[in-house]
């Protein structure tokens, strides 16, 4: 499909161009992912700091403020965060290996949950097992009961994870080599179908749509794919582009792919720095944000769909040697969504009786 909105330019000298809410004492080095708690507004971000900070977010009006809570360690950079069900309890995973719980009511020492032979890419707590799943670049996903040291079951992947989205009984895998793997978590230990993306590129993020019937995954090379399960529904599937720049033909990655918890549109982030509200439905975009002078890698709605929390940082696509720490900046800012960028619009007539 033709994209529905490909891009826009600006000068991209302004780190907040939407005039966002800028989050207090944000982390020393790029964010690499952001969660909500299920049930408060506490933001939890991990880092390449090897940290995870977690903040109360204050709505008065509308304003919003934020107060830095706690923060904990990992031995290496941090790349993923979830929370338990309950807003208790944040899992992070990253390069070290490890997996770490961490009680932020008791603010007592994170423990060790998890452990993989290479990094942990992603995270989830799937509430209905009352299990951790850890996907790795190890080639494997590992389900975990948090008061056992050993896992659960450990599932073999066609390759390394770089993406998953779990929507009970849905799950999601996107690895290397643009596999796509779904399981049904009623049976977690076969895999229910696998798919090469749509997409021709390299997969970087993927989300299962909120009525467990299919999902979205996005590559980077600024297109998102919609893709339903059911074989009668092929039909619907389509791609569209995103995150281009129509006046230079750059390209960008899309990061980050979140439905809004109420209203079941979705937004797109991604490497150009803006994030836009679509309606996959109607195959529309319902608004695109101005772009933000740096990458945004990772976002997230809170628990109610009034927050949108994304990052605007360096985000690695270009390598280390075009990082400078010294004059790199993280943001993390919170958007306060209209109804009328995140609320499906009515369907035109087509004209036909």
């Amino acid at each position: 499909m033709a994209s529905f909105g490909a891009g826009n330019s600006n000068k991209l000298t302004d780190p907040n161009p939407n005039k966002s809410f800028e989050v207090a004492q944000p982390p020393d080095d790029s964010v690499s992912s952001l969660s909500f708690s299920p049930k408060a507004n506490f933001l939890v971000a991990t880092s390449w700091d090897n940290q995870v900070r977690c903040w109360e977010i204050v709505r008065n009006g509308n304003n919003l403020g934020s107060t830095p809570k706690a923060s904990i360690s990992h031995d290496q950079p941090v790349l993923c965060s979830t929370w338990k069900d309950d807003g208790t309890t944040v899992f992070s995973g990253g390069c070290d290996k490890q997996a770490k719980m961490w009680s932020l009511a008791s603010g007592g020492q994170p423990m060790t949950v998890a452990v993989h032979d290479a990094s942990i890419k992603e995270i989830a707590w799937i509430p209905e097992m009352s299990l951790l799943v850890t996907g790795s670049l190890d080639r494997t996903l590992k389900y975990w009961d948090t008061r056992q040291s050993n896992p659960v079951h450990s599932q073999q992947l066609p390759d390394r994870c770089y993406a998953l989205s779990v929507r009970h009984p849905l799950m999601v895998v996107g690895t290397a080599d643009r596999n796509l793997v779904v399981f049904n978590l009623q049976n977690p230990q076969t895999e229910y179908k696998r798919i090469i993306s749509p997409l021709k590129f390299q997969t970087r993020c993927v989300t299962a749509f909120p009525d467990q019937q299919g999902f979205l995954v996005g590559s980077i090379e600024g297109r998102v794919g919609v893709h339903h399960l059911d074989d009668a529904k092929q039909s619907k599937n389509f791609t569209f582009k995103c995150h281009r720049d129509t006046s230079t033909n750059e390209i960008y990655s899309v990061n980050s792919l979140s439905f809004h918890p109420v209203h079941h549109t979705f937004t797109t982030a991604g490497s150009d720095g803006a994030f836009n509200f679509w309606d996959k439905d109607s195959k529309q975009r319902l608004k695109a944000m101005n772009r933000c002078s740096q990458p945004i890698p990772c976002s997230t709605f809170n628990n109610d769909g009034s927050i949108y929390a994304y990052s605007s940082c360096y985000d690695w696509s270009k390598g280390a040697e075009n990082h400078n720490p010294a004059t790199a900046k993280a943001y993390i800012f919170l958007h306060l969504p209209q109804e009328a960028e995140v609320k499906a619009k009515p369907k035109a007539p087509t004209g036909r009786k």
